[in-house]
């Protein structure tokens, strides 16, 4: 499964996030570290689901299908608060990049209202750079890998060049608790010019190439947070700065989705996640503020296009990490399983991804006996190098 990091200094609205995307209760404060334990839910991402196509209705197994929007589940981790220095332990530090091992992505969580300093602590709106907090967390994450790169470099890049060892595997190999391969190495390296011999390089090329590292293997996307509370002009200046700098980065509201999604559960507005609108159910038994409330939320929403939070998910998995949806099934013309199920499962895969990632994907036995696949739709016959594509049905064929 997807797993996407929910990162940022602490008191800008991690874990209002988390939980608006969630659902999932936790300690949400006023306060530098409300999240100690890194909290664990699942979110989704939408595809139009398939079932539209076959004219008969889906019966998903692990993931949802509403109104022939199918929610495709990912994993979402709030870790705890990073501060400057983290990578060095302070604060919460170690424990914070620790978390973050395994996630594909991180969505970085910043207070764009300038309403919290450098340790989370809350001071008057506007007073801090938003900017900052981009640049610091980017640092301390590259200093994180640097530190793992650059423990007795010298010595062990020296026993490489003399085993002639290709310098992408070495560092791989040093990075594989962090999830990080040797081709998304090479690539970093294909980036900078760093000597042909890996024992001169200095403290400041291992940081580079760490940088590099980052940027492709644990892209961050900027969720500008507290964009309803935010002065306009202040909002499109941070956001022409990050792009500028080559961010991907979404105004958000976590306070609102949060809000629409609670009041969905209760029943008293139609809203799903995503949408750019909702409709009020129960407006009789709503207050005057409540009313007034929703019609600020509804008024942000027109404005941007929705709350951001699932915007920023969905970007973060389709176009930052190239994923598609794949659905397998076990019976090419009925599109079922066994059972009699209709796409019960989807999965994500990342694009150039083929039919034999597929097939090892919902079994090994069928990946090692693989023979054949076959497209759902058009019925033809697929090698396993066949090249997935959004939205395909496969049926797998394999030695019994």
């Amino acid at each position: 499964m997807v797993e996407l990091g929910i990162v940022g200094k602490p008191n800008v609205g991690k874990s209002t996030f988390f939980a608006a995307a969630t659902l999932q209760t936790v300690e949400i404060g006023n306060y530098p570290f409300t999240t100690i334990e890194a909290n664990r839910a699942i979110g989704y991402v939408r595809k139009p689901c398939p079932h539209l196509d076959l004219g008969k209705q889906c019966n998903p197994k692990k993931s949802l299908c509403i109104e022939g929007t199918r929610y495709i589940p990912v994993e979402l981790i709030d870790v705890a608060g990073l501060v400057p220095e983290a990578h060095a332990g302070r604060g919460l530090g170690n424990k914070f990049l620790d978390d973050l091992r395994h996630a594909d992505a991180l969505i970085h969580i910043i207070d764009v209202s300038g309403s919290t300093d450098a340790e989370g602590n809350p001071v008057p709106k506007g007073s801090r750079d938003p900017c900052k907090d981009v640049d610091f967390l980017d640092k301390e994450i590259a200093y994180w890998i640097a530190d793992i790169i650059g423990r007795g470099w010298t010595r062990i890049a020296r026993r490489l060049e003399a085993e002639k060892v290709k310098i992408e595997v070495a560092i791989a190999e040093r990075l594989s608790g962090l999830n990080i391969n040797d081709k998304q190495v090479h690539a970093a390296l294909s980036h900078l010019n760093l000597d042909e011999k890996p024992s001169r390089w200095k403290e400041e090329d291992i940081l580079a190439l760490s940088f590099e590292i980052r940027r492709i293997a644990k892209p961050m996307v900027i969720a500008a947070n507290k964009a309803d509370i935010t002065d306009e002009e202040y909002l499109n200046k941070f956001l022409q700065r990050c792009r500028e700098k080559g961010y991907d980065v979404i105004p958000i509201s976590a306070d609102y989705e949060l809000a629409l999604r609670r009041a969905a559960k209760a029943g008293f507005v139609d809203y799903k996640p995503g949408d750019e609108d909702f409709k009020i159910l129960k407006e009789d038994e709503l207050s005057a503020a409540q009313l007034k409330a929703l019609e600020k939320i509804r008024e942000f929403m027109h404005k941007f296009g929705g709350t951001g939070v699932q915007r920023v998910i969905e970007h973060t998995v389709f176009n930052v990490l190239q994923m598609i949806a794949v659905y397998p099934v076990e019976d090419e013309h009925k599109w079922t399983d066994k059972d009699g199920n209709v796409l019960p499962d989807v999965y994500l895969f990342p694009l150039g991804s083929t039919a034999l990632d597929l097939a090892y994907k919902v079994h090994t036995d069928l990946g090692e006996n693989f023979i054949r696949a076959v497209d759902g739709r058009s019925k033809k016959i697929l090698g396993h190098d066949y090249e997935l594509k959004d939205g395909d049905v496969i049926k797998i064929i394999a030695r019994r």
